[in-house]
């Protein structure tokens, strides 16, 4: 029996499943360690723009198994459609046991709202030029890999990882600004819509910060992703925090999955109830 940290909701985002960069095991490591009343699912979980037949390894298998382990044993699951995913989108409102799909979510939570939804809407090069948008993400996926290369190295010599993305990022004037206005855009129309939290995924920055304007304030928050940041949100005892992985913290190395159960109890008649497909009313 493995112990697992209870918690109220639990936002992850950009996971990309199914490229080289997605650190699948430590994922699997975190969600093994929690047991989540709602979990939120925040965009681009699988990266269906980049999918290839020839990679998808098993740990990337399990992250979706998990997940419906998860919503099995009682988990809310919302999985919000982001820009890598979008071709779900054609699933929206769709409820599958648990399991529901959709474009943007709001809940209440303590007495406060809060609006989820991954932010690709923001993005003038996946709304105009589509194809820039994903000659880019193939970019990134390979600087990933040529990093993973680089921090193999460092690692071997003792010395701490390093991420090319987010120093060519610091470096370059106009990505700061996309994100400056990102976090101010969806802010502004949290505040115009009178939301308390407004959660969002696609820049792969994690933040939770106060923002205000003339109007009134509200909490931004994003959690980031499980390409280089590995971080998630975390609700608990009316508080977010910003969780952040670090292997350093564990006993042991990353397994590919840890249960209560075995694994082969999460089988046919799970998989078939968690399949029953129906609309929300």
């Amino acid at each position: 029996m493995t112990l697992k940290r209870k918690l109220d909701i639990v936002v992850i985002s950009d996971v990309h499943l199914g490229t080289y960069g997605c650190q699948a095991k430590e994922l699997l490591h975190y969600l093994n360690s929690i047991r989540p009343k709602i979990l939120i699912l925040n965009g681009d979980i699988v990266d269906i723009w980049q999918f290839r037949k020839s990679y998808f390894p098993k740990a990337h298998l399990l992250i979706i198994k998990k997940i419906i382990s998860l919503a099995t044993k009682g988990t809310k699951v919302y999985y919000i459609t982001g820009n890598h995913d979008e071709k779900l989108r054609k699933f929206s409102e769709t409820k599958m046991g648990n399991i529901h799909v959709l474009d943007k979510l709001v809940l209440n939570i303590d007495g406060k709202k809060a609006w989820f939804f991954h932010g690709d809407v923001f993005d003038a090069s996946i709304q105009h030029a589509k194809w820039i948008a994903k000659l880019g993400g193939w970019g990134y996926d390979l600087l990933i890999l040529v990093n993973q290369l680089v921090n193999w190295f460092l690692l071997k010599m003792g010395k701490e990882k390093y991420s090319l993305s987010k120093k060519i990022k610091a470096s370059v004037k106009q990505a700061v600004k996309f994100i400056s206005d990102f976090e101010k855009t969806a802010s502004d129309l949290a505040i115009e819509n009178e939301f308390d939290y407004v959660v969002c995924g696609h820049i792969h920055q994690p933040q939770i910060e106060k923002k205000t304007n003339h109007k009134g304030s509200c909490i931004y928050l994003n959690s980031g992703d499980w390409v280089e940041n590995l971080t998630a949100l975390e609700y608990q005892n009316e508080k977010w925090e910003l969780y952040s992985y670090n292997p350093r913290g564990y006993k042991s190395p990353p397994k590919d999955y840890i249960s209560d159960e075995p694994e082969n109890s999460i089988g046919l008649p799970h998989l078939l109830s968690a399949m029953n497909i129906h609309k929300e009313l």
